[in-house]
C-alpha cells in the first residue's frame, strides 16, 4: 500500500511538471487560460481598430482590374494640342463636360474646390469640355461662375464621348499614375464632399508617384483670365 500511494505521489507530480497536450498547444500558440473565448475576443478588438479603407462613393463604380484608356487629345487655354499620355505620373480625375450641360454647370464649382485641395504632382483634375465653341466658350464659363483652379481641355469635335465608351454627360474618370482607368461615375457628384475626399486620398497615395518633368505638366496653377 505504502508503495502504490508513493507512486500515484510521484505520478501526480510528474503530470504537474509536465503540461498535457492541451496545455502545451496553449502555451505554443499563446491561448491564454480563459481559452478560446478570450482569443475570439481579442481578434474582435484588432479588427474593430484596423484601419478600414475608404467604401467608393455612392455611384463610383471600381473595375476589378484597371482598364487601358485611349489616347484622348484636346487643346489648351492657349491653344496647345495635348494628350493625357503628358500626365503620367499622376493620378487623373478626368471630367467629361460641356457648357450647355446644367448637371456639368452646377458640378463644376466643386471640381474646382476638389482640384485646389488635393491637386499638386500626384493629382489633377482634367476637366474636358466637348464644347464645339471652344475654349472661348468655356474660358467664359470659368470667369461668370469663379472657376480659378481648373485648367481649360476641349476637344471640340466630342471624339473622346466614342473613345471612352461615353453616352452621356457628366461622365468622371479616374485614371491611375500609369494611364489606367480604376473606375467611373455616370452624373454628377459632390466632388468636394468628405467622403469623396477620402476616397480618393486614398486612391492617391496608392498611385503616388514623382512629379513629372517640367515640360511633360499641364499646369494645374493656370487661371482663366478675368
Amino acid at each position: 500500500m505504502t508503495e502504490n500511494f508513493a507512486a500515484r505521489r510521484d505520478r501526480q507530480a510528474e503530470a504537474l511538471r509536465r503540461p498535457s497536450g492541451v496545455t502545451r498547444r496553449r502555451l505554443l500558440y499563446g491561448v491564454p487560460a480563459a481559452g478560446f473565448g478570450g482569443l475570439a475576443a481579442i481578434l474582435a478588438v484588432a479588427a474593430l481598430t484596423r484601419p478600414v479603407a475608404a467604401a467608393p462613393p455612392r455611384n463610383f463604380l471600381l473595375h476589378e482590374t484597371p482598364k487601358p484608356v485611349p489616347e484622348i487629345h484636346f487643346v489648351d487655354g492657349d491653344g496647345r494640342s495635348s494628350t493625357l499620355a503628358e500626365f503620367r505620373g499622376k493620378a487623373l480625375l478626368l471630367n467629361v463636360w460641356a457648357t450647355w450641360c446644367l448637371p456639368c454647370r452646377k458640378e463644376m464649382p466643386a471640381l474646382d474646390r476638389l482640384q485646389a485641395e488635393l491637386g499638386g504632382p500626384d493629382f489633377m483634375v482634367v476637366a474636358l469640355s466637348i464644347d464645339r465653341a471652344g475654349a472661348e466658350a468655356v474660358r467664359k464659363f470659368y470667369a461668370e461662375v469663379g472657376i480659378t483652379r481648373l485648367a481649360i481641355a476641349v476637344d471640340s469635335s466630342a471624339r473622346a464621348l466614342r473613345d471612352l465608351g461615353i453616352f452621356g454627360i457628366p461622365v468622371t474618370l479616374l485614371v491611375d499614375r500609369d494611364g489606367s482607368e480604376l473606375g467611373r461615375l455616370i452624373g454628377p457628384a459632390e466632388w468636394d464632399s468628405p467622403e469623396m475626399l477620402a476616397f480618393l486620398r486614398e486612391q492617391i497615395k496608392r498611385t503616388r508617384a514623382g512629379a513629372l518633368p517640367a515640360d511633360h505638366q499641364m499646369t494645374s496653377d493656370r487661371r482663366a483670365p478675368d
